[in-house]
């Protein structure tokens, strides 16, 4: 992604979260020089990348296959100082943009449609050799279990919510003709380096075309404190 790109997204988003009316914390807002000057207080932040996380998941086309995600809280699984045992996060999907099929080996999350638009999620169980299993999948939609064939395209209108546990495939788009979704996530603590399973080989974090200096850093990008 060319970092005018990830610019532009973030002042889109921004513009977005005002309209949805939901504030993003004031290290969201620390400029790359404010960082240089961040002492050992805002470790947190750092080392459980905390912040800014958009991505293309290395395929170089974002509106097609892409995700915007803003992680506020976060618990450390390698620091045993820290007690923090959950994650939340933000993310936004845009019309028919597809963050691709994947599972987590140990975080279970809640997906919750914050506003907006409509969420689709497709399901599936893992089966014995990580392949898409053709077996009926069990759901947990706000509080309520039910049975859906594999491959289910499940809709979650604002307010509504999915219980994901570890080992089930998922993959989440908003719909077209009715705008962006600003999604919530809720989960146990969050490692986008070792817990993401995705069913066709696709890259994390995304590899910048430095075309013009960074607004604000994205959660991977942070200098060491002075």
């Amino acid at each position: 992604m060319k970092r005018s790109e990830i610019n532009q997204i973030m002042r889109e988003t921004i513009s977005f979260m005002k309209e949805m009316k939901c504030a993003l914390p004031p290290f969201a807002y620390f400029t790359p020089d404010e960082w240089k000057s961040k002492d050992h207080s805002y470790d947190e932040i750092r080392e459980n990348m905390l912040g800014w996380d958009i991505t293309d998941y290395g395929h170089g086309d974002f509106n097609r296959i892409g995700l915007f995600l803003f992680t506020m809280r976060n618990g450390n699984l390698k620091d045993p100082k820290c007690k923090k045992t959950y994650a939340e996060k933000y993310l936004i999907s845009q019309e028919d943009q597809d963050s691709p099929m994947h599972f987590h080996w140990h975080k279970m999350e809640d997906i919750i449609n914050r506003g907006g638009g409509h969420l689709m999620i497709r399901v599936y169980n893992c089966g014995e050799s990580e392949e898409l299993a053709d077996t009926p999948v069990t759901v947990h939609l706000d509080g309520c279990e039910k049975t859906v064939p594999a491959g289910t395209v499940l809709r979650l209108l604002p307010g509504e919510s999915i219980t994901l546990p570890p080992f089930q495939y998922h993959e989440f788009w908003a719909e077209k003709g009715f705008g962006p979704c600003l999604i919530g996530e809720v989960s146990m603590v969050n490692d986008d380096n070792t817990d993401n399973r995705f069913y066709e080989p696709q890259g994390r974090f995304p590899s910048i075309e430095e075309d013009e200096p960074p607004l604000y850093l994205l959660c991977n990008e942070y200098p060491p404190a002075p």
